[in-house]
């Protein structure tokens, strides 16, 4: 697909599309493991730290639909006990492809000022904070890298997968969320057809594999 400038042809508001986010080379992405589609348990720490190494910033209207680029989104997960936190998209999401869509991830771009004095993981749990109330103890740790180039939005996306463990069921999404409850595997299968791409994928891996480790 070719790189798409235009402010007027992008589902991102003008002041997003300035932002500088993160993104890396797709030959640098892989060309240590060849590109795969789903999610890849393996190699973890070195596709973190080959992020780190080769990560650019730059314009997101120069990147949001340049697949020579993959923008690297942490995909934050929360479980409590067997149950995992189901939400679904405003209809007024700035990506109108994920507009409505439910997803079993927390995320976002990162930007060059998220990350000048913490890590991607330190970001990825900020985030979590901004999109959803959740104040009780929890455990935070990488699960996976997701790459999914079937369709459009994910040729040019690479998620890190974070699984937050909760201590407790008390969390309820923010605004920016519509909804947001806790399902386990099977209830989860109802929405699956309805769930962005990212989310059927983790979905179906779990289905085979019932818990992130």
């Amino acid at each position: 697909m070719p790189q798409n400038p235009l402010y007027k042809e992008s589902s991102a508001a003008p002041a997003m599309l300035d932002e500088q986010i993160l993104v890396v080379k797709r030959d640098e992405l892989f060309s240590q493991y060849p590109a795969w589609n789903g999610l890849n348990k393996d190699n973890i720490d070195s596709f973190v730290k080959l992020i780190e190494q080769k990560k650019e910033f730059m314009p997101r209207h120069l990147v949001e639909e340049d697949v020579t680029y993959k923008q690297i989104i942490p995909y934050v997960v929360f479980r409590y006990g067997e149950r995992y936190f189901l939400m679904q998209r405003q209809a007024q999401a700035s990506e109108t492809r994920l507009q409505n869509k439910y997803t079993l991830g927390i995320g976002g771009h990162i930007r060059e000022e998220d990350i000048k004095h913490n890590c991607i993981f330190s970001w990825a749990q900020r985030e979590f904070h901004e999109e959803v109330k959740y104040t009780d103890a929890m455990s935070f740790r990488p699960v996976g890298i997701l790459n999914d180039d079937s369709n459009p939005v994910g040729q040019a996306h690479l998620g890190i997968v974070i699984l937050i463990q909760g201590q407790t069921p008390d969390i309820q999404v923010k605004s920016e969320l519509k909804s947001g409850k806790l399902y386990n595997l099977r209830e989860l299968e109802l929405y699956q057809e309805r769930m962005e791409t990212w989310s059927q994928i983790l979905l179906a891996h779990m289905l085979k594999s019932p818990r992130l480790r």
